[in-house]
């Protein structure tokens, strides 16, 4: 089962906004994941330590993570996954795809 962690061994329970960006030859790419409310800032007691996309092939991770606080409070999380080869493509896409059909994500084109 695909999931997400902000903190080793602790399930991210809010899904995330995912928007992609690909460069024209299809060798590099963003990814930028947003969660409003993330149950890690409101209820988790440990540090967030990254982001961490793991499933049956293993583990993908980013120290890109930034928190969003409107009047003080914790209101969300923005994580940047840089994407170098189109290797790193291929597998960040299977990631999704496992993720998606156990989230109910969906894909639009912009």
């Amino acid at each position: 089962m695909a999931k997400i962690q902000f903190s080793r061994g602790t399930d991210e329970d809010s899904v995330p906004e995912v928007r992609l960006t690909r460069s024209k030859t299809g060798t590099q790419g963003t990814a930028t994941f947003i969660f409003e409310n993330p149950k890690s800032l409101t209820t988790s007691t440990e540090e967030i330590t990254g982001m961490y996309m793991i499933d049956e092939e293993g583990e993908i991770m980013t120290r890109e993570v930034k928190a969003k606080f409107i009047n003080g409070q914790p209101a969300g999380l923005e994580a940047l996954y840089l994407i170098k080869s189109p290797e790193e493509w291929e597998r960040f896409m299977r990631f999704m795809e496992r993720y998606s059909e156990a989230n109910g994500l969906g894909f639009s084109k912009a």
